[in-house]
This record gives C-alpha cells, structure tokens and sequence, in this order.
C-alpha cells in the first residue's frame, strides 16, 4: 500500500473472483467503511447495459464499495467523479505524452480508444440505497479483441500497447485510490457543480457531431455538454436535445 492511499478506506486484494461488483454486493452488509476490492483474475466481469467485460491477464478490475451521501440523482453522479478519478490515475500512470479524453458518461480514451470503462451497481430500491459498488476495469496489459465489442464502438486499447509502460494492477490502485478520494471530497462538499467543469474540460468530441442510441432510437446532432445533472446535451436539426441515458457513438 503506498503513502498516499487515503485515510479510511479499505483495501481487498483477491486472486480469482467472478466479478469485484458482485464481490462488493456481497461484503457490502458487513463492511464498515469506503473500501476498494481489487481481483488479479475475474471471471464474470459485467459492463453496462449487461454487456459482458473481457478481462485479459495483467489488467485491472477493481470495485470501490461506498456507503452513498445523497439521493439516487446523486448516486448516480458518481460516475462522473470516476471517470475523473481514472482520467487522473491515467495521466499518472501513462506519462505527459498520453492523450486522454472521456467519452460520455464516463468511459475513458487514450490516443482515441477505449481504454476503461465503469459500472455502477446499487444495493437497495427505490430512494433508499444502502451501497453503491463503482466498478472500474482498465487494459493495462492488453486489449480485448474488436470481435468482443459492440459493432461501431470505439476500438479497444491497452496502456501497455500505446505508450509501451508496464503498470502492475495494484500500482495502478496505488495511483486510483487517492485520485477518487480527492474528486469525492470535492462532490460531496461542492455538488456536482465542479465535477461537471472539470469533466467539459476534458470531454471527447465535445463541439462535434456525435450519434447517441437508445434502444432502436438514434439521434444526431452536435455534442454541447452536459445539463447541471449530466445529461447528454446535443443540438439536432429539430432543436436542443436532453438525453439522460444513450449509448454514444462516433461514427461519420
């Protein structure tokens, strides 16, 4: 465990499990503070939408497990603070010539690929969530295939591939752990407000043209941000549209 890990939080490392989400689901009831579960092998990785997370040998899959302050609107901002905690972690792992950006809502591209993704899972219904697990899988090693993602989507990298760095899983938790620790502090004294400006900062294809998904629904338009919940803002041809949840694509 490194100097900088933060103050109170827990850390898990295993060698095998099915997936540190379900892990965390399931040590949630006992645990008594913020704690990162990190697995060397996962067997049963879960993205969004229940698409399914390859995980090669060397890369990282870690969940941090909360106790969330807020409403459910406010849970689900998390994941904004964790794509800036994993862009944060990145920068450091990959050095000044890496060139990230983070693809709405929260997945993370370096030199244009996908290089992570996050998944956030609840415990509990309705408005009254006893956890929150934030699911973060990063190719440091390597990069699933183009066959394992969904036709259109963004090619998938690995750090170890473009910027020729070996990062071990648990450095890169070493890097991770703070990160998270210093943009949660500044959601939960702040709101959402300052996560929101610093994600503008350093969001993909912002200004351009981009194409978001839901179900068989397609929408084209120009990416103009993120509303003060962060929902995806595109002007169509037809006028200003909100989207609170798509799949976003950056095709012609």
């Amino acid at each position: 465990m490194s100097e900088t890990w933060p103050q109170g939080v827990g850390r898990v490392i295993l060698a095998r499990t099915d997936s540190t989400n379900a892990e965390a689901m399931r040590q949630a009831p006992s645990l008594t503070g913020p704690t990162w579960i990190m697995t060397h092998e996962q067997v049963a990785g879960r993205g969004r939408r229940g698409r399914g997370w390859v995980m090669p040998a060397g890369n990282f899959a870690g969940t941090l497990v909360l106790r969330p302050k807020g409403d459910p609107e406010a849970v689900a901002q998390l994941s904004f603070v964790a794509a800036l905690a994993l862009y944060d972690a990145l920068s450091d792992a990959c050095g000044p010539a890496a060139r990230l950006a983070i693809k709405w809502p929260n997945d993370v591209l370096l030199n244009g690929g996908k290089i992570a993704g996050i998944l956030l899972e609840s415990l509990g219904s309705g408005r009254s969530i006893q956890a929150v697990a934030v699911g973060i899988g990063v190719n440091l090693a390597a990069a699933p295939t183009t066959s394992a993602v969904e036709p259109g989507a963004v090619r998938p990298v690995s750090v170890r591939e473009e910027t020729g760095f070996t990062v071990a899983a648990e450095d890169f938790l070493d890097l991770l752990a703070p990160a998270f620790a210093r943009w949660l502090a500044q959601f939960e004294t702040y709101g959402f407000a300052p996560i929101r400006n610093a994600w503008l900062a350093r969001a993909a294809r912002l200004g351009e043209t981009i194409i978001a998904r839901t179900g068989q629904n397609e929408t084209r338009g120009v990416f103009d941000g993120i509303d003060e919940t962060g929902a995806l803002v595109l002007t169509t041809p037809s006028g200003r549209r909100v989207l609170p949840a798509a799949d976003v694509f950056f095709g012609g």
